[in-house]
């Protein structure tokens, strides 16, 4: 041996076998995991005694069309009408939610004057209905 060789030749080098381990182990997750959600079962069911009505609350729906008329959950409304209706159910269910459409060609001031009768009746949960992009 020369003098700057004093090095042990027995170290093993296990990063080969570490990401092999690694990728075994990436395998067996991907392969367990659609296993899963393939499992078909037969659910048993129950009897028409044991449904119970859940109340949800009902979702008011506000259609403002290209010519700026509203509509409440599609029956033609005027704005004090609008108020008077959304009033009614709000007091019927406090968290009532809202959802306002707009067409594409309506004047924003359409939107804005059903924003703030729902502003008024101090109603806070409002949807703004969109189409998804393409």
């Amino acid at each position: 041996m020369q003098a700057g060789e004093d090095k042990s030749f027995d170290d093993i080098n296990v990063t080969p076998m570490v990401d092999l381990y690694l990728v075994l182990l990436l395998i067996f997750i991907i392969m367990t995991t659609a296993g899963v959600q393939g499992v078909k079962v037969n659910l048993p069911r129950a009897s028409a005694a044991a449904a119970k009505k859940i109340d949800t609350p009902k979702m008011q729906a506000v259609t403002v069309n290209s010519e700026g008329k509203v509509a409440l959950n599609t029956i033609p409304v005027s704005l004090s009408e609008l108020e008077t209706k959304l009033g009614a159910a709000k007091t019927a269910n406090p968290e009532v939610p809202v959802v306002v459409r707009g067409d594409r060609a309506t004047q924003y001031q359409g939107i804005m004057d059903v924003l703030d009768v729902l502003g008024r009746l101090n109603i806070t949960q409002i949807g703004l209905v969109t189409a998804p992009p393409k």
